[in-house]
């Protein structure tokens, strides 16, 4: 048996947060997110657990399309990329004012 401590029951969180599994389903496929399946039971990575909350606002709150929600989620990345670059060039050039 698979371990299953560091995944989240997919039905227990589409129960709490109101949605249908097939929305789930919709997000792995255009790979928003990973649903794993152990024994027959489909979980989610506790990890990405903050992930699909934001995608459930984006989508449900504030009706964006799941296309919509590919496009912020790679511009987030692209940004987060960016700025993880700029501390690492600010901390180089800090190395060659001193």
């Amino acid at each position: 048996m698979m371990q299953t401590e560091n995944l989240f029951p997919a039905s227990e969180f589409c129960r709490y947060y109101n949605i249908e599994i097939t929305f789930l389903d919709l997000l792995k496929d255009y790979g928003l997110v990973e649903v794993v399946t152990v024994e027959e039971r489909n979980y989610l990575d506790v990890t990405e657990l903050q992930e699909v909350e934001k995608i459930i606002r984006l989508h449900y709150d504030l009706n964006i399309n799941l296309e919509g929600i590919d496009v912020i989620n790679q511009l987030l990345q692209k940004l987060e990329e960016t700025q993880d670059e700029l501390v690492m060039l600010k901390n180089k050039l800090r190395k060659y004012e001193n």
